[in-house]
């Protein structure tokens, strides 16, 4: 079996002048990104069967985003190809106050069609991944994201959750972000959130009440990242904290993607229908090792070049 992700591929423009606006910075870096494309990188980098489903432009940058996912080992026979829209691009800069100067130049990854998903043979899919950052903005792709959800859950498939909040992205819509992330999570077996998103998404002013409003909401399994604090993990009506692997970041980029695959990756060597037939000793385990890949990404700059240094060694 293997797992699906579906949602935005696209290319981060890192701006590489420290502390400059996106306007005055003449040095940027190009890396591949997205959400869902950083899970499917890390599933295939540990040796996982992975697909992933997304929209990219008839350019250079999205012939590159299906390059680096099949040197990973990715399989990208659902990653479309469109003539009339770019691929899309976020550039982004650091300022000095640890803000971000943001822009997002949304293109091919919002043309995702339910005819495009059509074809994917779900028969052969044990996990359906949903992490978009981008699908619950308008476009074809939050209709397709919608259909899949329910197509998925007809043919009784795992699906995790990633709400992935961007500020910056939905700050005059975000109350529509919680309510679409609220049917994610009441319709999900697995649900990873940070503490911010858990508190944003349950309308609650603590982490305390945030956890105790998803053992209600949640049917399966949730997981909050606390960074250095480790990881909270929701499981039968119960909470459990996994510590963390101390480590000296070099760039967290990419690091709650790394940790999504990697509880994937173990899900699926699994073969399991139902997550919570695993023990809560099981679940310990399973979480230890994905806080040490999201620690191992932490180590080297930049998310996908990172996940060329993951392999399921690292859970040994």
């Amino acid at each position: 079996m293997s797992v699906l992700c579906i949602g935005e591929a696209l290319i981060d423009m890192i701006c590489t002048d420290k502390g400059s606006t996106l306007s005055a910075g003449e040095n940027f870096l190009k890396k591949p990104g997205g959400a869902p494309t950083n899970v499917a990188a890390a599933i295939a980098a540990l040796g996982g069967e992975v697909y992933l489903s997304a929209k990219v432009g008839n350019d250079p940058f999205g012939k590159q985003l299906q390059e680096v996912m099949n040197s990973f080992g990715v399989n990208t026979q659902h990653v479309h190809f469109d003539d009339q829209h770019f691929t899309t691009f976020a550039f982004v800069s650091l300022m000095l106050d640890g803000e971000r100067d943001f822009v997002f130049n949304r293109g091919a990854d919002a043309q995702l069609s339910i005819d495009d998903i059509k074809s994917i043979d779900l028969h052969n899919q044990q996990i359906i991944h949903f992490g978009s950052a981008t699908a619950f903005l308008d476009g074809q792709l939050k209709e397709a994201y919608y259909h899949l959800l329910n197509e998925a859950k007809s043919l009784g498939k795992i699906i995790s959750f990633d709400p992935n909040y961007r500020h910056l992205l939905f700050g005059d819509k975000q109350e529509s972000f919680i309510q679409q992330s609220m049917i994610f999570l009441q319709q999900a077996d697995f649900v990873k959130l940070s503490d911010e998103e858990a508190m944003l998404i349950t309308r609650t002013p603590s982490l305390t009440e945030a956890t105790e409003k998803l053992l209600q909401i949640c049917p399966g399994v949730f997981a909050i990242t606390l960074g250095k604090e480790g990881t909270l993990l929701g499981l039968a009506g119960k909470t459990y904290i996994i510590s963390s692997i101390p480590i000296q970041p070099t760039d967290t980029t990419g690091a709650g993607d790394a940790f999504v695959g990697a509880v994937l990756y173990q899900l699926d060597q699994w073969k399991i229908k139902h997550l919570l037939e695993l023990s809560s000793d099981d679940w310990t385990k399973i979480i230890q090792n994905a806080n040490k890949a999201g620690a191992r990404t932490c180590e080297y700059m930049g998310a996908m070049e990172a996940f060329r240094h993951l392999n399921s060694d690292i859970f040994n």
